[in-house]
């Protein structure tokens, strides 16, 4: 398997300018005075809390490649979390989906919303795991003992997707394999309000087949539901009732490259170094854009961040990936932020925007290939992690050589 090491320069080269004009999103496009990140660069876009997530680790990351000042780095950092622990409206932890960015109010009637909120609370722990022993630390645990995970079990074993004042809990809960993995191992890891292993049991493990790979999978079919709980947690080593789940997305990726593949005499979008459909802007607007197995969703709209955010699982296909967009199409889908969301050669269309969960994903997946697992040694070394771990007996059984 291809690995950073083994790159040719020119290939190190573009996979490290990518990363870094991906990261040039968050500090562009990040309100100056609370720190909350757009969620797309559409003018008038409101923030995203999970955006801001992605923005906080980016940050530290960009920081420890001194992209950035570290001074710079660490007051952005401390601004952010301030803001997020005085400012932003949440309830019980949860933050809301959508905020106005200069006064952390809900906008949108968005819901509370658990995933979004894992994934800020991981970023900032990543970003926490770079300063240790600061405020930006104690600012990111505060934050996360703050959530209030039972609760959003509703009475069941199954994580809601989330809560609005005027309705209560959306009627739709985490109850088959998805990117909730990052929040399933916050919320059992948590070391002020945790739920029990019951959570981690009760969802189901769907498997299905798709051109001889059988894989444990999303219903969307989207890659960036392979991908998202990957970008911090190291699951090489973890097993789950005889589930990889690492090698379930390294599966689940090629499985989407191969479905493309197969309708290259439909789409001229699609062939053997474009391909990656997942969750993102398209023609009609934004959609969850997937492959089988599950819904299949697709109309020859691909979107980069899907084929680089999988770096860590098919490097040579995602190398060429990224060299064939750069080459080929570099003058209509890269820009001051790195690749745009996403294009469709037959329909002539191409994003005029940037998606900031699709930036944090690449800056963060990158990390990870080139930085032997940066990210994920930080979260991993979590005690919180390990709690997760030790609950849900996930690490891999010591191989027992019999005596002679």
């Amino acid at each position: 398997m291809l690995s950073a090491e083994a790159l040719s320069v020119k290939d190190l080269d573009l996979l490290k300018k990518i990363q870094r004009d991906s990261f040039q999103y968050f500090p562009r496009l990040s309100d100056k005075n609370t720190g909350f990140t757009r969620d797309t660069s559409k003018p008038g876009s409101p923030a995203s809390i999970a955006a801001t997530g992605f923005s906080l680790a980016s940050t530290a990351i960009a920081a420890s490649h001194q992209w950035i000042p570290s001074e710079w780095a660490e007051a952005a950092l401390r601004k952010t979390m301030k803001s997020l622990l005085t400012k932003a409206q949440h309830e019980r932890g949860f933050f809301y989906h959508f905020l106005d960015a200069q006064s952390g109010r809900r906008v949108w009637a968005s819901e509370a919303s658990s995933i979004d909120t894992a994934l800020l609370v991981a970023g900032a722990l990543v970003a926490a795991q770079y300063y240790p022993g600061t405020e930006i630390e104690r600012m990111a645990h505060a934050l996360y003992e703050r959530v209030d995970w039972p609760w959003m079990l509703n009475g069941t074993d199954l994580m809601s997707m989330g809560w609005t004042p005027e309705s209560g809990f959306l009627p739709y809960y985490w109850d088959t394999y998805n990117e909730h993995l990052i929040l399933q191992a916050l919320a059992l890891g948590s070391p002020s309000k945790p739920v029990t292993k019951d959570a981690w049991n009760a969802w189901e493990r769907r498997e299905d087949e798709f051109n001889g790979r059988k894989i444990v999978y999303a219903h969307s079919g989207s890659l960036f539901t392979y991908q998202y709980p990957h970008a911090f947690i190291d699951f090489r080593d973890l097993d789950d009732v005889g589930i990889n789940y690492f090698e379930n997305s390294k599966q689940a990726v090629l499985a989407n490259r191969e479905y493309t593949l197969g309708f290259r005499h439909l789409y001229r979008s699609y062939s053997e170094n474009s391909w990656g459909v997942s969750a993102s802007a398209g023609p009609g607007g934004y959609k969850a854009y997937g492959a089988k197995p599950g819904e299949g969703l697709h109309d020859g709209t691909i979107t980069p961040y899907a084929a680089l955010a999988s770096i860590v699982f098919t490097p040579e296909e995602s190398m060429a990936a990224a060299r064939f967009f750069f080459e080929q199409h570099n003058k209509k889908l890269y820009g001051h932020f790195g690749f745009k969301d996403a294009f469709n050669i037959d329909k002539d269309w191409w994003a005029d925007e940037y998606i900031g969960i699709d930036q944090g994903i690449i800056v963060l997946m990158l990390e990870n290939f080139l930085n032997q697992g940066a990210v994920w040694q930080k979260f991993m070394a979590l005690n919180a992690v390990r709690q997760w771990i030790r609950v849900c007996s996930l690490q891999k059984k010591e191989k027992i050589t019999p005596s002679s």
